[in-house]
């Protein structure tokens, strides 16, 4: 009889593991239930940078918003240690800066003066890190309204997507942009 649970034992082994590729569902542990059932997922597609994230440094999602107030005020030089020493920034009306953090905040200065009057109404951030790759970004949706000198005021959505370097310094931004739909936009806030 022993060697028959044993027979039956090892059968049972055998073909649980037998097929590496079948979906599975597993247990995982969770804040809000005991347990949650995750099925194993084969996507159709590879990323390309990568597909392993977890939350980031909260810490780098704080600096993001200071960094938009200051934008906001119109004192981007308050933020301007939370850039490292050279920065990418990829914007959304197909302009790109390559330089080093005096060169961006000079024309970022430059570019936020013509700018008149600016109030960011931010939808949610999320910080990130990359598990495979060991970088932390953080990635910020916006609604930015912007009144001109004439009193004209126009909205915008935003997407952004910021990396933060070892030293927590921003040297990475993708920016996204679409016009906001076509009705009034209401008042910014004070």
């Amino acid at each position: 009889m022993r060697k028959m649970y044993l027979f039956v034992s090892i059968a049972f082994l055998v073909s649980c593991t037998s097929n590496p590729n079948k979906p599975t569902m597993e247990a995982v542990k969770t804040a809000d239930t005991d347990s949650t059932k995750h099925e194993s997922l084969t996507y159709p597609f590879m990323a390309t940078y990568s597909s392993d994230f977890e939350i980031g440094d909260p810490k780098n999602a704080q600096k993001l918003l200071e960094l938009y107030k200051d934008w906001d005020n119109n004192t981007i030089e308050n933020s301007k240690n939370s850039f490292a020493d050279t920065d990418t920034m990829y914007f959304a009306d197909g302009n790109m800066f390559a330089g080093s953090r005096d060169t961006l905040i000079a024309v970022a200065k430059k570019m936020r003066g013509q700018m008149g009057k600016v109030v960011d109404s931010i939808h949610a951030w999320v910080p990130l890190r990359s598990k495979d790759r060991n970088e932390e970004w953080v990635v910020i949706w916006t609604r930015e309204y912007s009144t001109d000198a004439s009193g004209k005021t126009k909205a915008r959505e935003l997407q952004e997507t910021w990396r933060f370097n070892e030293n927590g310094q921003v040297n990475l931004m993708y920016q996204y942009a679409q016009s906001a739909p076509k009705m009034p936009p209401p008042p910014p806030k004070k």
